[in-house]
């Protein structure tokens, strides 16, 4: 006779979170010392697996059977940030990327300073998928050029913050962008389309108010000499042309157009890898060493895919913001969804994780408190674990079932968490986000904190349109009608597995 399977208490259903959030806040200490968070994610796996298996005497399979499903949950998820590490890869050396900042670097002007600076650095993070590499490259020379107008040099970081967090947040390309979606089940171009709900007038908001600002700067003289520097090494090693465009506008079609994710990607992938030796075969020449065959042109190019681009140009700036991508570099981002998946499959079918919602949930009454409760556990979780993979892994699981029960479709939990969970983390002065930026941007968190216009808005807008009820899809009747039968096999199987394990 088994012993019987116990309800977790709200007590010990903590216990893993607060092991979590304390070895979290003790990597903040250590600085240089941190262990990497997947390790962090491990130990707390291991916690929460020995009380499920210890105090709760839930028996090993069916933990086992947890984890498994949570992770076969993320599958195409993680094969679908191991197609945007090739995609990045192929963009840059296509010179797809290159020309965006080229481009973008000639919309520069004293007078509307800051409200370009913010939308170059919506454009330059958009077309990589990363806000830190934007903030560390082109977000740095921006600094330069504020300082020299004399703005105050919060107000150039809250621009550069915004429209670098703006274009992560919405690129395919970035990995919590991914990385959201894939811990509620649903796919990156459903979810990237959904924020455009709250992101959309939170950086249209933003940009007005950069530019209001900017009216009272307008007397400054912008030193050249460091952006067409910039212009001239990019020139330089890609043959920039406007025919480029026609790969993002061909994705932005299939989008548009309502193709999943993965296709759509892949194809401009395809059409990426096509481009390079059309438009860059002096690239090729160069890194070839002077002699080119078709067959070096497909090693290196296939081999730039796998481990990412890479170039030496003299400009420290350019070769940071080029020298990335890669499948393989996808690897770190997708063990650790892999490995939150399973700390989030060990909560849930030990009861711990219900147990922590419906505490919360007590209060919910309606969509526009759920959407608020999800929001603030995403700050509350950046201001406690003071990591953003961890302010979107536990809401994501958290309240999964919850916007199920609310007959809500998850792109809505998906942009709920990216909205409280990716954009306030750079706002935490203690947070890995916001040390970064105040680091390589040399200013304090609390002097660009009110300056970060979209950051601020747009968890705000997001509380705003859950109770207001619009863009809150509902799922459609047939998915209703999944979620009530699987919510009926559910309860059926805990009812027989409870009497097997009394008997």
């Amino acid at each position: 006779m088994q012993s019987p399977q116990k309800k977790p208490s709200l007590l010990i259903s903590s216990c893993p979170v607060i092991v979590l959030i304390l070895l979290m806040f003790l990597n903040f200490l250590l600085e240089d010392n941190a262990i990497p968070t997947l390790y962090i994610l491990v130990i707390s796996s291991f916690f929460a697996g020995g009380i499920s298996l210890l105090h709760l005497k839930i028996p090993y399979n069916e933990i086992e059977l947890g984890m498994r499903k949570a992770i076969d949950s993320a599958m195409p998820a993680i094969l679908i940030i191991f197609i945007v590490g090739s995609l990045i890869a192929a963009w840059i050396m296509s010179g797809i990327v290159p020309m965006f900042i080229y481009y973008g670097l000639q919309l520069i002007n004293p007078s509307y300073f800051l409200f370009v600076a913010c939308l170059l650095c919506c454009i330059i993070s958009l077309a990589i998928g990363s806000s830190w590499s934007t903030a560390g490259t082109i977000g740095i020379a921006l600094m330069g050029i504020g300082e020299s107008l004399n703005i105050p040099l919060g107000m150039t970081a809250g621009a550069v913050i915004s429209g670098a967090y703006f274009g992560d947040k919405m690129s395919p390309m970035s990995d919590t962008t991914n990385l959201a979606p894939a811990m509620v089940s649903t796919d990156v171009i459903t979810h990237i389309k959904h924020m455009i709900y709250s992101s959309g007038p939170a950086i249209i908001i933003s940009l007005i108010i950069y530019l209001l600002l900017g009216f009272y700067y307008t007397n400054g003289i912008i030193d050249n000499s460091a952006l067409e520097e910039v212009r001239k090494t990019i020139t330089e090693h890609f043959n920039i042309t406007p025919l480029l465009l026609f790969v993002p506008f061909v994705v932005l079609y299939l989008v548009i157009k309502g193709i999943s994710s993965m296709p759509a990607l892949i194809t401009g992938l395809l059409l990426a890898v096509i481009a390079i030796p059309i438009f860059q075969w002096q690239l090729l020449v160069n890194i070839l060493g002077g002699e080119v065959t078709w067959m070096s042109a497909y090693s290196l190019i296939f081999s730039t895919l796998s481990n990412g681009f890479s170039i030496e140009t003299g400009n420290s700036m350019i070769d940071r913001l080029f020298s990335r991508g890669g499948m393989i570099s996808m690897t770190q981002v997708n063990l650790l969804a892999i490995v939150a998946m399973v700390f989030g499959g060990i909560m849930e079918v030990s009861g711990m994780l219900t147990r922590l919602t419906n505490t919360i949930l007590k209060s919910v009454n309606s969509v526009g408190s759920l959407v608020s409760a999800t929001i603030a556990t995403c700050i509350f979780t950046n201001i406690t674990a003071a990591n953003q993979t961890m302010a979107i892994v536990l809401p994501a699981r958290m309240f999964i079932d919850s916007y199920k029960s609310f007959k809500l479709h998850p792109k809505n939990l998906s942009r709920c968490i990216e909205d409280g969970g990716t954009v306030t983390a750079p706002l935490v002065p203690w947070n890995t986000n916001a040390v970064y930026m105040a680091g390589v941007l040399g200013i304090s968190t609390g002097e660009y904190l009110f300056f970060a216009f979209f950051c601020l808005l747009s968890p705000i807008i997001s509380v705003i349109l859950g109770f207001t009820n619009l863009t809150m899809t509902k799922l459609p009747l047939n998915e209703n009608l999944k979620v009530e039968k699987e919510q009926n096999i559910e309860k059926e199987s805990l009812k027989k597995q409870k009497n097997i394990l009394t008997y």
